[in-house]
């Protein structure tokens, strides 16, 4: 027997007597060697551990500050029906309670990664010492070594401390994780861990990761499913490809296997699970409305407003959490988009192809790896963007390559082409060259119901609703008509179709104004010249109203800033579809005018609203019992920037343009519609802006680089036409109820042509109707018709009649394509 104290003998000494124990350390010191090495390397390991943890442990983040921490969070948008129409992110994730997570999801991680979870204080010694001598066994191999981390230390790597490689980090995150379970209870550990865990394709946390991988919600996911998410966190780019399946099974196998051992599972039921198959659906993008130019627009409003990283503050756009109210209207959205595109398609014809959409260098490695990263999509039919990647192949995104057909011999790799299936392969689609842009507006409210700026947004950024700057030709002439009315005018004012010459100056001498066509004459009621599209009576119109006048009353619709010239009055200033009609709305809103708008409000992770477009106070609209007075309202929104019976007027007078003028094509539509065409001088741009009492839509046809679109195009028969398509798609949103005239407008009836008015007779709504309704401020109605008068306005009309015939077989043959004279635009050729 051993004369050496048992083990037994020093645990009851320590536990009894420690005086006694003291004693007998001092007695024993002496003569035994092993006790005074134990001592020293004992108190060695002491020491190091101690200033090892007092150095580590003296700059580490806060523990407390995961109390406050909160989840890096996408933004997620919404329509104006309240439907997510799409997400901001960079990251895939989704935050949970502990509760929502399911009780077996939960122990499918503890088997994987720390089964005595619940019962350690930060560091499993255990996993600790295997990792010590895993490490041991790799060093210098270049290999990592894995294990001994605990979920709290993971939790403490991962928001804490970040990702390094190193023992130094390795104790860090050993001290961090004891001192985080003394902040935060078991459920709030695992709560965060599994919030925030990455676990491939873009998926941080395991909601994400269950939409990524299997296209589910935690709350729905099969006991094989949980166990393949539990295997992530050890290697989630390797488990989720297809290629590592049968590693990513031997792992699932495993977890279902300690869960089994863990007695979290019966044998049977794991049994079960492990004959099934993995089940991974492929990478899919994130859900999102066909709105790509909308969605831009309001991405670029928030980042303003609340930054773009966590860096910009805790509302971000790509972490802040936000819920985003919008005005985009899908069913319209999707109307506008097929309307553009079609007029798009028609004008492109039977071109076919017009050259590569973009070019990518070969000489920057892998073709299809680059336009995957490019971002350029299409979204039309079955069309496929793919890259030429040798004459006569194509690929895609996908890495997939296969014949192409259809190409002229110019394509050279790299060029990026749109493609349709074809056979065995792919043949050549020609994305139109000519573009446009189209946007809705709720006059009432300013909000933005659709918006496209192009054929398609994956195509290219480029919003043409908002950042295009071009001509919009006649559809400037109300704000013209518009002044004059505010200067005495009246609709049925007769104003001289006749030629307008301006002296400008010694250099360049005198210069004449002309119709489109050529012709003119006679004298007319601007209600025709309107109808008509007549630019010599516009130019006479804004020499009476004055010139001063006219641009003040553009400028004050935010249409744009111009010079007093008179070119201007014929629509030779840039601007935007979204300005114009923005203008148009306030014409039918009774002259108030409400800024567009795409965002409705907006709330933080929270649910506080910390942004909303509308401001307008309700005095009472909270009170806690109703006083019995009168129901507490909104103020009226907007800005009253026209008189409101001329706004009015200018709607009744551009109502005839439809019925019985240059928009007359959707007349057959049967509803109280108003609008402009327009189509500038080459003609470089076809515009139609106008709408109903509920919905204001503007739109042009025409190239990036304005050149020449043909002598027949006309805002008559290529914008009125997308109008057109967009209405009878969307017919169940267009009400029969007519524009409601506002207070002090007296209707009269009148004579047509003359502009007189008469007590005979009964008004029409007919295209050619003799008499009509006419609309007028108080003491302005004209006087009343004579027989004479009337036979001096019938002589007139077969004047006219005869002067048309004169014009030549070219003009008549022009006349005969659309009903739209076609608007004739100055440029502004230094007229004073």
């Amino acid at each position: 027997m051993s004369d050496e104290p048992s083990l037994t003998y020093y645990r009851y000494r320590i536990s009894r007597d420690p005086k006694r124990l003291v004693a007998w350390f001092t007695d024993n010191w002496a003569h035994n060697r092993k006790l005074r090495a134990a001592s020293y390397i004992g108190g060695f390991a002491v020491v190091t551990l101690v200033l090892a943890w007092a150095t580590l442990g003296r700059n580490l983040p806060d523990a407390e500050s995961l109390l406050e921490y909160e989840t890096p969070l996408p933004t997620v948008v919404r329509g104006i029906d309240g439907e997510i129409v799409h997400t901001y992110a960079r990251e895939r994730r989704v935050q949970l309670q502990y509760v929502d997570f399911p009780e077996r999801l939960i122990e499918a991680y503890l088997s994987a990664e720390d089964k005595t979870f619940f019962s350690h204080g930060g560091v499993d010694i255990t996993g600790t010492a295997n990792a010590v001598i895993d490490y041991a066994t790799k060093f210098g191999s270049g290999e990592r070594a894995v294990g001994g981390s605990t979920i709290t230390q993971q939790v403490a790597k991962n928001l804490l401390l970040g990702d390094e490689y190193s023992v130094t980090r390795k104790l860090k995150e050993m001290i961090l994780a004891t001192r985080i379970e003394s902040v935060l209870t078991k459920q709030e550990i695992l709560e965060l861990y599994l919030n925030e865990i990455p676990l491939g394709r873009r998926s941080f946390g395991v909601q994400a990761a269950a939409r990524a991988y299997f296209d589910k919600d935690v709350g729905d996911l099969d006991l094989h499913e949980m166990a393949f998410l539990a295997i992530l966190p050890k290697a989630p780019e390797r488990y989720g490809r297809e290629r590592h399946r049968d590693l990513a099974l031997v792992r699932r196998n495993f977890v279902l296997d300690q869960m089994v051992a863990n007695g979290f599972i019966g044998a049977d039921e794991g049994a079960a699970a492990k004959r099934l198959d993995l089940g991974l659906v492929r990478q899919r993008s994130e859900r999102s409305a066909d709105a790509g130019y909308f969605l831009e627009e309001v991405r670029r409003q928030l980042i303003e407003k609340f930054g773009e990283t966590a860096d910009d503050g805790r509302n971000s756009v790509y972490s802040g959490g936000l819920w985003v109210r919008t005005s985009l209207d899908t069913e319209l959205q999707d109307a506008a988009r097929d309307a553009l595109r079609a007029q798009l398609l028609s004008y492109h014809g039977n071109r076919g192809f017009t050259g590569p959409i973009a070019t990518l260098n070969p000489d920057n490695g892998d073709l299809t790896a680059q336009l995957a990263s490019s971002n350029i999509s299409i979204n039309y039919e079955d069309w496929r963007i793919g890259v030429v990647t040798a004459p006569g192949r194509v690929g895609f995104t996908d890495g997939e390559e296969h014949p192409l057909s259809g190409g002229p011999s110019t394509l050279k790799a790299g060029d990026v082409v749109a493609t349709v299936k074809s056979g065995n392969g792919y043949a050549i689609r020609g994305v139109p060259e000519v573009s446009g842009a189209f946007l809705a507006e709720a006059p009432q409210t300013g909000r933005i119901l659709a918006m496209q700026g192009g054929f398609d947004s994956r195509l290219g950024s480029f919003n043409r609703a908002t950042q295009a700057l071009r001509q919009p030709g006649s559809t400037i002439k109300p704000f013209v008509y518009a002044a004059a009315l505010d200067q005495g005018m009246t609709p049925a004012t007769q104003v001289p179709d006749q030629t307008f010459c301006v002296w400008q100056g010694a250099n360049l001498g005198e210069k004449c104004f002309r119709n489109f066509g050529g012709g003119g004459g006679g004298v007319h009621t601007m209600r025709w010249g309107l109808e008509q599209s007549r630019n010599l009576m516009t130019v006479h119109i804004a020499d009476d109203a004055g010139m001063d006048n006219v641009i003040k009353t553009i400028a004050r619709l935010g249409i744009g800033e111009y010079e007093p010239y008179y070119s201007f009055a014929l629509g030779a200033g840039d601007t935007t579809v979204a300005r114009m009609v923005n203008a148009y709305a306030a014409l039918a809103n009774w002259g108030r005018q409400n800024e567009g708008s795409v965002i409705d409000y907006v709330q933080d992770r929270d649910g506080k609203v910390i942004f909303r477009t509308d401001t307008r106070d309700c005095s009472g609209c909270n009170m806690e019992e109703w006083d019995g007075q009168p129901m507490p309202r909104f103020d009226v929104s907007g800005r009253q920037v026209m008189d409101p019976r001329t706004a009015f007027q200018m709607v009744h007078m551009l109502q005839g343009v439809v019925t019985r003028g240059t928009a007359v094509r959707l007349r057959s539509l049967d509803l109280p519609l108003f609008g402009k065409t327009g189509t500038t001088n080459g003609p470089t741009n076809a515009w139609f802006v106008g709408g109903s009492p509920e919905i204001i839509a503007g739109m042009y046809v025409g190239f990036d680089q304005p050149r020449n679109l043909g002598g027949w195009v006309q805002g008559g028969n290529t914008a009125a036409t997308i109008m057109k398509r967009f209405v009878d798609a969307t017919k169940d949103r267009w009400t029969a109820e007519d524009f409601i005239a506002p207070p002090g407008i007296r209707m009269v009836k009148i004579d047509r042509r003359s502009g007189k008015r008469v007590f005979d007779g009964r008004p029409s709504d007919e295209p050619t109707a003799a008499i009509i309704w006419e609309a007028f401020k108080p003491d302005t109605e004209p006087p009343r018709s004579t027989r004479s008068d009337a036979i001096a306005a019938k002589r007139n009309e077969i004047l006219e009649l005869i002067r048309r015939g004169r014009q030549g077989a070219t003009s008549a043959a022009n006349s005969g394509r659309d009903d739209e004279p076609s608007d004739f635009v100055e440029d502004q050729g230094g007229i004073y």
